[in-house]
């Protein structure tokens, strides 16, 4: 990512600011793992889309004095050699102008006495409440005192307003750096689940596979995932959050698999499923067809002007009418329906925002009725789970199935990020059965 892609996207915010404010953006603290030991860092996603910055005890200012006057201010950590023998190093403020673009760059340490004197005089203030206690801590006290010295011909910002449903708007619709990006986090993602396939074998732990699919990652150079790693086999496969993966893969079992790297920040998002001996027994190609065709139909509806809402709908019309044929739903179609019973079998939605969160931010609108635009970026994830105990004729139970691509909604149809894992059932097991060879 560009110097001037941050530059451009702090330009943007100040441009939907009003004059005389300031918005403060604090990154993310440090997390403890354990006792002294901390997780990997992960900086805020919001901080890092307008800095590429990633150390804590940093906040960004962005200063609206009018219409054509602004200004930037980095608090981040002093350079430290001790700390930095043992830590790693630090930017320090004698580099942040020139490296991230920022007009000056002060010490974290010196927030309390300089933020006042930043806000002194303003009408307003953008910030993130109840985020982080310290920085609610900080950026109040900085009020407090200003309020408190009116006598001095101090001014504290009268209104503090939620800078987020600005920023997130923002973030819901990518550049084309971050287009480029998302497209290399879907790449290595597939290639990750293609060596899932490929490795897989009866008798494997679920483990082995997650361990397959992280060294992938960390391959081509996407050292982490995106989110907690789904390996679920057999009857784990219909708990939609599993990440025990602690679980032997047996013959027969179906395993499914959603995982995806974070790559400069950005995530990828990939759900494969197939079965542990390469070959798919009726009952779970049956129910894999119905799952397959719903993806493959919604990836032909997303466009700009449709919404996930509409095309849900079309998903679970396949769904439900799949299902009655197959005897794993009784009734009329319409009105099964219109019961919403499929929500036994497909419970989640469709499809979420994809970018720097893997759940990423932007409004979906009353219901995902929101229409969708070029620069969007959606997963397309239909699944159908039948509970091991489900009322269902038995060779059906304990089946659980979902595919997942991610896309972005381009001015004419959609881009796939993630067609290139195989997805069609005998390409699965063509890949599987090349594999063993």
């Amino acid at each position: 990512m560009t110097q001037q892609e941050f530059l451009c996207r702090r330009q943007a915010l100040l441009s939907k600011m009003a004059p005389a404010t300031a918005a403060v953006i604090f990154a993310a603290p440090e997390a403890t793992r354990s006792n002294d030991s901390e997780y990997p860092y992960r900086q805020n996603s919001d901080f890092w889309y307008f800095t590429g910055f990633n150390e804590p005890e940093a906040v960004l200012v962005l200063i609206k004095s009018d219409e054509s006057h602004n200004h930037s201010v980095l608090f981040n950590r002093v350079r430290d050699l001790t700390a930095e023998i043992w830590f790693g190093r630090r930017l320090g403020q004698d580099a942040a102008p020139e490296k991230l673009a920022v007009d000056r760059a002060l010490p974290y340490d010196d927030i309390a006495e300089q933020l006042p004197q930043l806000l002194n005089g303003l009408d307003g203030v953008y910030h993130a409440q109840g985020l982080y206690a310290e920085a609610d801590a900080l950026l109040f006290a900085a009020l407090e005192k200003l309020r408190a010295g009116s006598r001095q011909n101090l001014k504290a910002p009268a209104s503090v307003t939620d800078w987020r449903p600005i920023v997130h708007e923002m973030r819901l619709f990518k550049s084309p750096e971050e287009q480029a990006i998302l497209r290399e986090a879907g790449r290595i993602s597939a290639l990750a689940h293609t060596r899932a396939m490929q490795q897989c074998r009866p008798g494997m732990f679920e483990y082995q596979l997650e361990g397959e699919i992280h060294h992938e990652f960390s391959r081509h150079g996407a050292r982490y995932p995106s989110y907690n790693t789904i390996v679920g086999a057999g009857e784990n496969g219909c708990i939609l959050h599993y990440t025990e993966n602690e679980s032997q893969m047996r013959e027969g079992d179906l395993v499914l698999i959603d995982a995806g790297c974070e790559l400069q920040g950005y995530a990828g998002d990939i759900t494969r499923t197939f079965p542990v001996s390469g070959k798919f027994t009726a009952p779970q190609r049956a129910i894999y067809d119905i799952v397959l065709k719903s993806l493959n139909t919604a990836l032909k509806l997303f466009r700009p002007g449709t919404s996930i809402r509409e095309v849900n709908a079309e998903v679970v019309r396949i769904m439900v009418t799949g299902l009655v044929k197959l005897g794993v739903m009784k009734g009329e179609v319409e009105t099964l329906i219109a019961e919403q019973a499929h929500r036994q079998f497909f419970m989640h939605g469709l499809s979420h925002w994809l970018g720097l969160d893997v759940h990423d931010v932007g409004h979906y609108g009353s219901d995902r009725d929101r229409v969708l635009e070029p620069g969007m970026v959606i997963t397309v994830e239909p699944g159908l789970y039948i509970a091991p105990d489900a009322d269902v004729p038995a060779e059906y139970r304990g089946i659980g199935i979902r595919v997942e691509d991610d896309i972005i909604i381009t001015a004419d149809g959609n881009e796939n990020l993630t067609d290139s894992v195989v997805k069609e059932a005998d390409e699965i097991e063509a890949l599987m059965a090349a594999a063993k060879a």
